[in-house]
């Protein structure tokens, strides 16, 4: 039987991670959970460890110190996957935007589709965003827009960050390589994966932002990824040996 974990970044989340937990826990596929932590000072690592003594085996948790940005984030818990036998890597954010009954779909697209990488897409059937403002809306639409032209990369949401990786995706793509680490991080994954040759397959999703919580997102995350495209656009990128 394969193995599957859903990677969770959390900076106090203490409102959402039980929550989401036992939503994934509740699933019909066996699903296990790696949470990775940084350095949440409303508790939130306090209450997975709880949750671990229900859930033994199946929820994880690495702690790091301090905000070190959510691509760092991924790459330690990509690396620790890899480490430990997993043969379905997903990404998925702590406060319910994502729909974790969509895990499935994004499982069953790598499974039975043939996807390499499967990508919770909003915007492959037009636009599928409850709750945001408008200009959020538009500024991330466009986003994905520039991504596209800039990188010739045929994927509508570039900047998602709702994505089932097989194992021989992350095993390929030299994870040291990668340099962006906010939102960016997202972008370079799927770029480097698309150069690889690898299929990827959009799965619509509907994105709902958050009712609890407070948002990471920041002037910085777009910055960075503006910038970090039109270097992407002329690295050479190879995978690892």
């Amino acid at each position: 039987m394969d193995k599957k974990i859903v990677i969770i970044p959390t900076y106090n989340e203490k409102e959402n991670i039980e929550a989401i937990t036992r939503k994934v826990f509740s699933l019909p596929l066996d699903f296990q959970v790696l949470v990775i932590d940084d350095g949440s000072p409303d508790g939130t690592a306090g209450i997975v460890k709880h949750l671990q003594e229900e859930f033994p085996g199946r929820l994880h948790l690495i702690e790091r110190s301090g905000k070190q940005g959510l691509g760092t984030a991924y790459l330690t818990g990509f690396k620790w996957s890899l480490e430990n036998g997993y043969d379905y890597i997903f990404e998925m954010d702590a406060d319910f935007s994502h729909n974790p009954d969509d895990l499935l779909r994004l499982y069953s697209a790598c499974v039975e589709g043939g996807a390499d990488l499967a990508v919770g897409s909003r915007y492959c059937h037009g636009v599928s965003v409850v709750d945001w403002p408008m200009s959020r809306i538009i500024m991330s639409y466009y986003a994905s827009a520039y991504v596209r032209g800039v990188l010739q990369m045929h994927i509508f949401d570039t900047t998602a960050g709702f994505v089932c990786y097989t194992r021989k995706v992350l095993e390929t793509i030299d994870l040291d390589a990668i340099q962006m680490k906010g939102y960016g991080f997202q972008i370079e994954m799927k770029y480097t994966a698309f150069k690889l040759g690898f299929k990827i397959r959009e799965v619509p999703i509907i994105f709902t932002n958050r009712q609890s919580g407070t948002s990471k997102m920041s002037s910085g995350i777009f910055g960075e990824a503006f910038w970090g495209v039109l270097k992407l656009r002329f690295r050479k990128i190879t995978g690892r040996k």
